[in-house]
């Protein structure tokens, strides 16, 4: 038998991997929202989920038993984006871990469990198709009566492949995380929607996510040294004498790896941390720059400047912002920075806002917050 402690990490694991390859456009239903969102003006296709069997004091190697979970949440998820704007349909998710009484009220005995919710109605339909995304939305529209179709998601991961890996790999610009991938491998399979994951986190970066087909191209594989899969090996811009990464497959895992190797400040949707744009070299004359007189200000800001001249690359340009801020505070008072932070917190609720324009709000409210903190 396992131990509570044991049974509680592989259920901590396994809620990670479910939350890590649902995307946002699945809609998660609890027990306080579930009558809002469902059986009101539009219809709703709902799965009931839960990983069962590793709460099973008998079984001794659980986590081979959730096979049926893993497969369906990458088209589920697909089925979520690609019902993304149908107005008339909602595709939504049950914990029924957490919400049992809610899976208990619709009769829910196995999972996944697949219903349909009619418009206006909260007597569900139980669907009894194949689990890929086609064959879902098939359903929904006929029981929606709409007409989506399943997106091609596009891929922020490289396909790299002998004519073109060096030039790619070997670009001293470039981060470069290569995964050497067979397509038979099920650990592979397993690692996919969170590697895209990941490539999606940095594709504002100077980072390359990318893979091989290492059965395609065994020479390739071999000149690397790859004997297993997936095999991954980081190659930093600085020095292209790769490395192994060994760290853990979740999104996090890869997330703070990248961060500590290339310098970004990334999380695992991809926006950025509240460290991002922080020079902590000038953190010292930000804090006499607040302190001081106005008369004092205008000396530290001279300084200011000096020391920015001295920087270079992103450091550079991100102290361009610290100079910025330091002449508005002079100019428009000490309230200046706090008032500041605010306009970019409600720009950046904004859900409109591109994902650059987010970065340029958080880079400059990031900045502004250190002026404030003093």
């Amino acid at each position: 038998m396992l131990s509570s402690k044991s049974f509680y990490v592989i259920r901590t694991l396994a809620l990670l991997f479910v939350s890590s390859v649902f995307a946002d456009d699945v809609v998660v239903l609890t027990e306080s929202n579930f009558d809002k969102e469902v059986g009101q003006d539009r219809g709703a296709l709902v799965e009931f989920y839960a990983l069962p069997d590793l709460f099973n004091e008998s079984i001794v190697e659980p986590l081979k038993l959730c096979g049926h979970c893993k497969k369906l949440a990458p088209e589920y998820e697909k089925l979520g984006a690609s019902f993304k704007k149908a107005k008339s349909v909602l595709i939504g998710k049950v914990d029924c871990d957490e919400h049992k009484s809610l899976c208990s009220k619709y009769g829910v005995s196995g999972y996944p469990t697949i219903q349909w919710f009619p418009k206006g109605f909260l007597e569900p339909k139980k669907y009894e198709g194949a689990h890929g995304a086609e064959a879902l939305a098939e359903f929904v529209n006929k029981e929606g009566r709409t007409n989506v179709k399943i997106a091609a998601v596009p891929s922020n991961v490289v396909v790299l492949t002998p004519h073109d890996f060096d030039e790619i790999v070997l670009n001293n610009e470039k981060d470069v995380l290569v995964e050497f991938y067979a397509p038979w491998c099920s650990h592979c399979k397993s690692l996919a929607p969170i590697y895209e994951k990941v490539a999606s986190a940095f594709k504002l970066e100077d980072v390359v996510i990318a893979n091989v087909d290492a059965d395609k191209h065994r020479d390739l594989a071999e000149k690397y040294g790859v004997s297993g899969y997936p095999t991954l090996k980081f190659f930093p811009k600085s020095n292209k004498a790769r490395e192994d990464y060994d760290g853990g497959r979740d999104l996090d895992d890869f997330v703070t790896f990248i961060n500590e190797k290339c310098g970004t400040s990334r999380d695992g949707k991809g926006q950025l941390t509240s460290k991002a744009g922080i020079v902590v070299a000038l953190n010292d004359l930000v804090k006499e720059f607040v302190n001081a007189g106005n008369d004092e200000k205008k000396k530290i800001l001279a300084k200011l400047e000096e020391e920015v001249e001295k920087l270079k690359g992103a450091t550079a340009r991100y102290s361009k912002i610290y100079v910025k801020a330091a002449k508005n505070s002079l100019e428009k008072g000490a309230d200046y920075a706090k008032k500041e932070i605010q306009r970019l917190e409600r720009m950046l609720e904004k859900q409109s806002i591109s994902p650059s324009k987010a970065d340029e709000f958080t880079l400059k409210k990031n900045i502004l917050s250190t002026f404030a903190s003093y």
